[in-house]
């Protein structure tokens, strides 16, 4: 009967748990109508190396963020590996991240990769934030990855 107990006891704890986390991602995230990326699909910016909107027909949801995907194969890749394509900083604004630790919006089509990771920029208005992030981004990286941690702990 106690071993029940213990059993039932974690089975409740970890649901609890990865309930708060993604509730918290969800919270933390750039999204828009509940979606990542604007729609965008995650696994193109790798597999195509530019943004391709996705389906809202072709979704997958990874710890309460909800990305679309242009094909099944690309959501059957995220589904396999799903840390590997999820933007850096929730897909916030990598620049405005590291110099200032603001929750800034992107265009979804001004990205670089770099180290396999995906990090978004704002570009609207004559202002290119990815040119900024080139000019200093070992620094830049380094306090944006210290910034985001204050969003998501």
């Amino acid at each position: 009967m106690k071993k029940a107990f213990l059993i039932l006891f974690v089975v409740l704890s970890s649901t609890l748990s990865f309930a708060q986390t993604a509730a918290k991602r969800a919270t933390a995230f750039n999204l828009e109508s509940k979606v990542a990326l604007q729609g965008y699909d995650p696994v193109a910016y790798f597999s195509q190396k530019k943004a391709v909107k996705g389906k809202s027909s072709i979704t997958s949801t990874y710890e309460g963020v909800v990305y679309n995907f242009s094909t099944q194969a690309n959501k059957d890749a995220f589904v396999k590996t799903p840390a590997n394509y999820e933007p850096q900083y929730g897909g916030w604004c990598a620049y405005a991240m590291g110099s200032s630790g603001e929750k800034v919006e992107i265009d979804p089509e001004t990205f670089k990769i770099v180290d396999g990771k995906l990090y978004l920029f704002y570009n609207a208005y004559f202002n290119n934030t990815l040119k900024s992030w080139n000019k200093d981004e070992t620094n830049l990286k380094k306090k944006a990855d210290s910034n985001w941690k204050k969003f998501i702990q």
